[in-house]
């Protein structure tokens, strides 16, 4: 069993994400998968035979969400059309690899439900403590085009090019969205505060406390 440090100093176990390491083939992992159920804890990914089991902490789980709550009201008053698909299980037994991010999109389109290839247009992780599979190179043979990575108060944008992928100072699919003002947003005191401030930017006016 490894368990990850967190990347701040604080003592208590609750506020850090607890990491758990095991060797695994794909036919295990996908048992494991069928067990958990439709639950989204722990988060789960594969690698070659590396097995990740991630719980995450509630910071981990309130940036995630009001990240997601901000892009999703940032589409709204857009009028961009975005899917939110969550934690969505992508898995590749070929390529031997699986993964759930923290959350995904698809941009101008729905997801087939019955089609197993099909995959997010953007996936979102939230870095909370360090350690974990590479995420990155688990994302790049499950075909997902783009991933984004926030890491306190740091919003990091990776576009697929052939085999790898590439650093990118803003999203491809949204390259209306303002990184800067996702970031400034995600400093408020609440959720709630921090979608106000969004709306509040977006219409020329002032956030509302």
């Amino acid at each position: 069993m490894t368990v990850a440090h967190s990347l701040t100093s604080s003592p208590d176990p609750s506020t850090i994400d607890h990491f758990v390491y095991l060797r695994a083939t794909f036919r295990e992992y996908e048992a494991l998968i069928a067990m958990r159920g439709e639950s989204s804890v722990p988060r789960v990914t594969y690698l070659k035979g590396v097995l990740e089991l991630m719980s995450p902490s509630t910071h981990h789980e309130k940036d995630k969400t009001r990240l997601a709550r901000l892009l999703e009201a940032w589409a709204e008053e857009t009028g961009v059309q975005i899917e939110g698909y969550g934690s969505w299980t992508l898995k590749d037994e070929r390529e031997d690899r699986g993964a759930e991010a923290d959350e995904c999109y698809t941009v101008g389109r729905l997801a087939k439900d019955d089609d197993d290839s099909d995959r997010p247009d953007i996936a979102i992780e939230v870095t909370w403590t360090s350690g974990g599979i590479d995420k990155l190179e688990v994302y790049r043979k499950l075909g997902v085009h783009e991933v984004w990575f926030y890491e306190r108060s740091t919003l990091r944008f990776f576009a697929l090019r052939g085999e790898s992928y590439a650093s990118i100072p803003r999203s491809e699919f949204l390259p209306a969205l303002d990184p800067a003002l996702l970031v400034r947003c995600m400093s408020e005191q609440s959720q709630t505060d921090a979608v106000r401030a969004l709306r509040a930017a977006m219409r020329g006016g002032t956030s509302q406390g």
